[in-house]
């Protein structure tokens, strides 16, 4: 070899070195999480690890999950960071889930955390079932604001609410799961053939009905608090309501795809995950985290929205998740949305 190829070669050699010593481990991330807050966790979760980039997949709760398992003998994610936990619990189910117990785990509230030693996925932050009643067009119509789940199905409210699909939103389904829970699945069909009958649409995503509400686009959003608590600081004329009989509520949540080619890169995310300042940055977004005395009251919602939960049977929802959608759809798919 001349010394001019010598030379060469070296060159290549050296411009090259930059490159392998500050490689970046490129993370496939799944998730539902409402696409606002994912610049902020991309952004937070990078400036605490640089060595590692996000490229996010986004989509709605019940599109994520059919995309996931549809995936099953070719993944592409290696995490999953913010889809419900009912969701992961059936990936958990089909073997799709690397059990690993994250540093730190032992902070969180254990309802938050899979039963299974080590778990297969943690919890993030909750998201919990409420009405956004539209004060303004309610009062226009004569109509008195709801206090109960029972009170959605008075003939005064027919064609004045919207709530969401539950075999597309997550919302959708813990309003579905929250009611068979409280009540029996008989009791529940039965509620749930009364308020169809008031259903002026069912939406693709769980944050819809509350933004209709607000914007006057219907009187009453089958939604969660935190959309709701949003929608009256920037203005709209809702009330937020907790029905009586109590909340379904589910759970983010955060897991490793099994066979990941970047095992100890989905570690770091998982462990960070569940971090107090992990937990600071999700109450930007959800009143109820996983991390004990870390949220904040949030303005417009109550300080005790964790004593409106019901006791939440996970793998009871996951366990039924097929049934009860498959009978959801046959009798109320009609009034649902078309897919854009």
């Amino acid at each position: 070899m001349n010394r001019r190829m010598l030379f060469l070669l070296a060159g290549t050699i050296a411009a090259a070195l930059p490159t392998i010593a500050f490689a970046e481990t490129q993370l496939t991330v799944y998730t539902a999480v409402e696409a606002v807050d994912l610049d902020r966790y991309k952004a937070t979760f990078e400036k605490a690890h640089p060595d590692i980039k996000i490229n996010w997949v986004r989509d709605s709760t019940g599109v994520m999950t059919a995309k996931l398992l549809a995936e099953k003998d070719n993944p592409q994610a290696d995490v999953v960071w913010g889809l419900a936990a009912t969701s992961l619990l059936l990936l958990k189910t089909e073997g799709m889930l690397e059990a690993y117990e994250p540093k730190g785990v032992a902070e969180l509230d254990k309802k938050f955390v899979d039963k299974d030693t080590p778990p297969s996925w943690v919890g993030m932050d909750a998201y919990v079932a409420a009405l956004c009643y539209n004060t303004v067009e309610g009062e226009k119509l004569g109509l008195t604001a709801p206090a109960s789940w029972d009170d959605l199905t008075k003939p005064e409210y027919k064609g004045h609410i919207v709530m969401p699909n539950p075999a597309s939103s997550g919302t959708g389904f813990l309003d579905v799961s929250g009611w068979m829970q409280m009540w029996g699945e008989e009791k529940a069909w039965g509620f749930m053939d009364k308020l169809h009958e008031n259903i002026s649409a069912y939406t693709h995503s769980g944050s819809k009905p509350c933004k209709m509400a607000g914007a006057g686009e219907a009187v009453i959003g089958v939604s969660f608090e935190f959309p709701g608590a949003k929608a009256k600081s920037a203005g709209a004329p809702i009330d937020i309501i907790f029905p009586s009989e109590g909340s379904g509520w589910e759970a983010e949540a955060t897991a490793i795809i099994a066979g990941t080619a970047n095992l100890e890169a989905a570690k770091t995310l998982v462990d960070w995950s569940v971090t107090r300042e992990a937990n600071e940055m999700y109450n930007a977004g959800y009143a109820v985290v996983a991390y004990p005395g870390v949220a904040k009251q949030v303005e417009h919602l109550p300080d005790d929205i964790a004593s409106r939960m019901i006791d939440n049977d996970f793998e009871w929802a996951a366990n039924n998740r097929g049934t009860i959608l498959k009978e959801w759809q046959k009798r109320y798919d009609a009034k649902s949305e078309p897919k854009t």
